[in-house]
Formats: structure tokens, sequence, C-alpha cells
């Protein structure tokens, strides 16, 4: 009887202490699941998602968020995230600890879609590039880049090649069949495509049409320069003389001058100065006539005078 009291009291002391620690197990538990005063649950990437990752209950975690700064289009439970009838599909590349926002995951039920990517009113189009006109591959998604048309034109009686800045800074959406850039490294793609308005999206099938396009890179955040958008054709590829005559007129300009010897100073011959002409004396006008030079002896007899004209002098 003794020993069935002692091995009853040993059970009580086991179950007790089973229970306080369940209770206790549960208490704590719930405190941890409450939500400080002016915080709410959001959900956050538990690890860093890519381009068309299917979400998993692993790959979510709740954080506590201050209320009054939630940002739109955010989820409060897994549950929202991971139904299982519904996947939700990243659509956007995520960090780890980032929110997760509807933006950047497809809606319930769909699949990674490149329309998703899309803002309201723009179009996705693609164009043909290679090696040379996609920037040998560093082009990247989400990179900004300017388009080149290259085309004839004719200019007169003849035909002329032109290149013009057909678009500037548009958004890179994918190149080839990539929406996001998983290496890092550049990767030679065929297509690349862009995200343009539907106006631009039919300047692009025109000049695919009538030309050749290229990409330009451009640095993220530069703005537009509409200074500097002009047409150039085969006459703006040269600058003044030609390298030809440019070559030619220096070496005959290097045969001409002498050979320079250590401590040599050129002398600087200086070309003479022109001979001033004296003025030439003004024409002398001709002497006005006069009546020729007589010579007359007067002869006086008493009141009567006689003049007598005699020989002149010679040479008057």
């Amino acid at each position: 009887m003794k020993r069935q009291s002692l091995l009853a009291l040993g059970v009580a002391l086991v179950l007790g202490t089973v229970a306080v620690f369940l209770a206790n197990t549960y208490l704590l538990a719930g405190r941890n699941a409450q939500t400080p005063d002016g915080m709410s649950k959001v959900a956050v990437a538990n690890m860093p998602l890519e381009f068309g990752t299917e979400l998993k209950p692993e790959m979510i975690r709740l954080i506590n968020y201050p209320t009054d700064a939630l940002p739109a289009g955010s989820f409060h439970s897994a549950a929202e995230l991971t139904n299982a009838k519904n996947r939700r599909v990243v659509i956007a590349p995520m960090a780890a600890n980032e929110v997760i926002l509807a933006s950047k995951i497809s809606g319930a039920g769909q699949g990674a879609s490149i329309a998703a990517l899309l803002p309201d009113g723009m179009r996705a189009v693609s164009v043909r590039i290679n090696d040379v006109s996609g920037v040998a591959g560093f082009i990247q998604p989400s990179d900004s880049v300017d388009v080149l048309i290259t085309r004839q034109i004719s200019r007169g009686d003849r035909e002329q090649q032109v290149t013009d800045v057909l678009l500037q800074n548009t958004r890179v959406i994918a190149m080839g069949q990539r929406a996001k850039n998983e290496t890092g490294k550049p990767a030679v793609a065929k297509t690349a495509t862009l995200e343009v308005s539907p106006v631009d999206a039919q300047k692009l099938a025109l000049g695919q049409q009538v030309g050749d396009l290229s990409l330009v890179l451009r640095k993220p955040g530069e703005q537009d320069s509409l200074g500097s958008v002009q047409t150039v054709s085969l006459d703006d590829l040269r600058s003044g003389v030609s390298a030809g005559t440019y070559g030619s007129a220096m070496a005959a300009s290097a045969l001409a001058q002498p050979a320079r010897r250590p401590g040599w100073t050129p002398v600087v011959q200086r070309a003479a100065a022109p001979r001033r002409q004296a003025p030439r004396a003004a024409a002398r006008a001709p002497a006005p006539a006069t009546a020729p030079v007589r010579n007359n002896v007067d002869v006086v007899r008493g009141t009567a005078a006689t003049s007598y004209e005699v020989g002149g002098i010679s040479g008057r």
C-alpha cells in the first residue's frame, strides 16, 4: 500500500511538471505572437528571390512594421502568398528582408509573365540586335539605352547614308529570353525587349523595316540631352584636312627644314621691306603763250619822235 502511494505520488509529480512546462510554453508563444501597439505584421522575403521563383512558406517570414508606414500592396500573412490552389510567382527580383509587394509577384494562380512588368500605358517591343549593335552583350535587363537608326535617304540626285537618334532613355526589359541578370557577365543576345509608349512602338516597327537599329548604353539616371540629337551623315566623318593631305603636308614641311644640331638656334629671316617709291612730280603745266618781244629804238628830233625796229637778240 505504501509502495502504491509513492508510485502515485511520483506519477502526479511528473504529470504536474509536464503540465507546467506546456502551460509556460503556451503562454510564451502567446506573448510572442502579440504585436506591439502601433505595429503590424508584414510578410518579407526570407532569402533572395529571383524572377520566376514560385513562393513557398520557407521563403517568407513575418516582421513587425509601423502601421502608419505600411507600403501599398504589402501582405500580412504567409497564407495569402502560399495558397496551394492559387500559386504566386516572383516577377521582379527581391533581396532578403525586402517587403513582398503585389507589384513584384504575379496574381493568384498566374505565372511569371513579362507583361506583368509593364507600367500602365506602356508596351514591350523586341528589336533585332547583334554583338555590335547590342554593345557586345554588356546591356543587361533594367538598363537604359538610346536607339539609333542608320538608313539611306535621298539628297538631291544621290543617295546618302545617315544616322539619327530614334529613341532616348528607353528601359530594357529583357535581353534575348532573359528578364534578369543571373551571372552578371556579358551575354550576346539576338533580340532586345524594350519598354516604350505605343507611338514609340510604331517607330521601332517602322525603323526595323527601313534601316538598321543599334543600342547605345546610357549612364543610370542621366537626363535626355536634346542638344546632342542631330542627323549625322558621311560628310560629318571628315573634320578639316583629310588624313592623307595632312600627312603629306607635314612630311613636306619636315623635308624643307634643315637638320638641327645641338645648341642650334634657328635664324628667322625677315622678309625685305618693300621699297618706297618717291612721289612723282606733278606734270608742269605749259607756260602761257606770250607776245613776241620786240627791240625798238626811239629817236627824238626836236619835238618829233620816231621809233625804229632793230634786230632781235639770238634765242629770243
